[in-house]
């Protein structure tokens, strides 16, 4: 649980910190670029450091898609989700605390004249395609272990170059419900919860179509990390 309290902390720091220091010092403080590549950076370096410990979810819509696909046990999951909105919320907190509270700086809100059913079907896409990233390199065959953070950076940079402008690229309920807990502005919030847990469900289903059933043995080391009391050991006609 404390390890994914911090890394959903650190994981927001980035992604909150960026518009939160925009706002402070000036808009162009830190580009959009910038922005989307250091929050991908960051999520690799979570994975590849605490990956082994938790599984490194740091996202309600992944430990609902790791539990649909029968590789972390449900009775984890309610604990997984509270970690993670803990962190986000003390993310945002701590960045309120040094910089003060910079308007709505920090919240996931769709772009200027996008609606919020726009923004709640765009969440859902760039889910469906995360998910289904994170999903695929680590189960079975396609286990690639570490590199595992790379193929995860490497898909929510571009999406959030591309995607940010219309619903801010959040794919990730912790990171734009978390910022709304702590700041008490609940703009479009149901956009950035039903759009990222159905996206996550979909690339569950997509799964089963590329990979067959969920369950094996990389895949609950993936999902539930390999340290003692971690992972939760299968017979081995189950890898």
């Amino acid at each position: 649980m404390f390890s994914e309290v911090l890394g959903t902390f650190l994981l927001v720091l980035v992604a909150v910190g960026g518009g939160v220091v925009n706002a402070r010092f000036g808009g162009s403080a830190i580009p959009t670029s910038a922005r989307v590549v250091a929050l991908a950076l960051m999520v690799a370096a979570i994975i590849l450091f605490m990956g082994t410990v938790s599984g490194a979810h740091l996202n309600p819509a992944v430990t609902l898609a790791f539990a649909a696909r029968g590789d972390f046990p449900w009775k984890r999951v309610p604990a997984y989700l509270v970690a993670q909105f803990v962190g986000a919320a003390l993310a945002t907190l701590l960045l309120w605390a040094l910089l003060g509270k910079q308007g709505d700086a920090g919240l996931t809100l769709p772009g200027s004249g996008i609606s919020t059913v726009t923004a709640m079907l765009w969440e859902l896409v760039l889910t469906t395609g995360l998910v289904s990233v994170i999903l695929g390199s680590a189960s079975g065959a396609q286990q690639v272990g570490p590199l595992a953070a790379i193929a995860v950076g490497s898909y929510i940079a571009p999406a959030g170059l591309w995607a940010a402008p219309v619903s801010g690229a959040s794919m990730n309920p912790a990171r734009s419900l978390g910022p709304a807990l702590a700041l008490g502005d609940w703009t479009s919030w149901w956009a950035y919860l039903v759009g990222p847990i159905a996206g996550g469900l979909i690339a569950v289903g997509i799964a089963y179509v590329l990979r067959g059933p969920g369950g094996g043995r990389s895949g609950e080391k993936a999902a539930q990390g390999v340290l003692p009391g971690s992972a939760t050991p299968r017979s081995p006609e189950s890898t």
